[in-house]
């Protein structure tokens, strides 16, 4: 009887306990969900907005489904030449500018977490002060700096300034990982013969993988999103990425909005789906930042 007793008991105080996190965890989910609808309801209606004629959109713009789908819109899109050739030149950009990101980022992060020389932490904070820096504030001495370089309308003059806006993150990111790596290993590496270079290559690097791959992603992403630098830089349509792409477009085609809405969802969809399969790849380089 008593140990009946006691089981009930038990399980009333586990009911009791589990209680306010059930709770919590509704709300949890309800938030979640209102998050993902703000987030998503947008993106469909430009999506599914392409598949509408601009009567309808005048007619019904709030409407989600269209009433009759229309494939010309996203057909004519994809057969335009300079759709393609912005996505190549935002691909080219956004490769160079991680590849100078990571490369530089990860010496300089090298340098900074096993090296102990005076000012290493100024440095440290130089590039953590760099995350708050907004680009927007050297617009114009950026201008003028690629104006007396000769740099203008040249894709590499969009992609080093990227890659070095991208740099404070990716030292910031990569410099804990590379801390974290035990001095016994770097001794041992020492010991049978392997120079400093070695070590960095051959073993920092791929111990830094998850770190390394994280940085490159938030590169890529930064460099393919970026706006503003290209905007300074190019004032041949030939040379506009996609952002530029997509702003240009809804200037030739102002009275054309589904056609806008078609050439807006396809330039958000090389994004998402990059995104979409690397996400687990920047959790879990940030994880271990925070963890080192």
């Amino acid at each position: 009887m008593s140990a009946t007793v006691n089981t009930t008991a038990g399980a009333a105080a586990l009911r009791r306990r589990r209680g306010p996190r059930e709770g919590r965890s509704w709300v949890a989910y309800l938030v979640a969900i209102v998050v993902i609808g703000i987030t998503v309801v947008p993106l469909l209606f430009v999506v599914l907005g392409g598949f509408r004629t601009n009567a309808e959109l005048n007619s019904d713009p709030a409407a989600l489904i269209p009433h009759h789908w229309v494939w010309s819109n996203y057909t004519s899109v994809l057969t335009n030449a300079q759709f393609w050739r912005n996505i190549y030149n935002s691909l080219l950009i956004a490769v160079v500018a991680t590849a100078v990101a990571v490369g530089v980022g990860s010496m300089a992060a090298y340098a900074l977490s096993r090296y102990n020389f005076r000012g290493s932490e100024a440095f440290y904070g130089f590039f953590v002060i760099g995350l708050l820096f907004p680009i927007g504030v050297a617009a114009l001495p950026l201008f003028l700096l690629l104006h007396d370089l000769h740099m203008l309308e040249h894709w590499w003059g969009v992609a080093i300034p990227e890659a070095a806006f991208s740099l404070p993150a990716t030292i910031v990111i990569l410099r804990p990982f590379m801390r974290a790596v035990p001095g016994e290993i770097e001794d041992a590496a020492m010991i049978d013969g392997t120079s400093r270079l070695g070590f960095f290559w051959r073993i920092l690097l791929p111990l830094s993988r998850p770190a390394l791959i994280t940085v490159a992603i938030l590169a890529f992403v930064t460099s393919w999103n970026a706006y503003l630098l290209p905007l300074l830089a190019f004032n041949d349509q030939s040379n506009f990425t996609l952002p530029l792409g997509v702003a240009n477009f809804q200037t030739q085609y102002t009275q054309d909005t589904a056609k806008i809405l078609a050439f807006t969802g396809l330039s958000m969809v090389p994004a998402l789906a990059f995104l979409a399969v690397a996400e687990r790849r920047i959790v879990g380089g940030l994880t271990g930042a925070v963890k080192g």
